[in-house]
This record gives C-alpha cells, structure tokens and sequence, in this order.
C-alpha cells in the first residue's frame, strides 16, 4: 500500500503540539489594519487552536 503524502499547504499552516494539540495563526493580520481596533488586532497576535473535532483531519494531512 502507498504512503499517503503530506498536504503541504496544510503542514505549513499548522503544527502540532507536544500534547497533541494542533495549534494555527489567526487570520486578518495582512491587510486592511487601519479598520480593526487595536484590541482585536492584540487578541490576533495570539496563539490559535483548533477545535478537538477538526483535530484528527488536521493531523492526518500533515501526518503528524
């Protein structure tokens, strides 16, 4: 049977965490700075996961 390939896209958007979280970074941080309020741009900054149920997908694709 044949290996299964890394979806690279995927791999380069998440990582996986020592606990086995899969964790992301926020998105609307490129463009368009001058409308968000400084708070929502501050709470952006931080360290995303993702939810116990896409997890397994996640993981999966980037064969983590």
């Amino acid at each position: 049977m044949a290996k299964i390939k890394t979806h690279k896209a995927s791999a380069k958007r998440f990582s996986v965490t020592k606990g086995g979280k899969v964790k992301l970074n926020h998105t609307n941080r490129r463009h368009k700075l001058g409308l968000k309020t400084t708070k929502r741009k501050r709470n952006l900054r931080k360290t995303g996961y993702l939810s116990t149920s896409m997890a397994p997908t996640i993981k999966k694709m980037i064969q983590h």
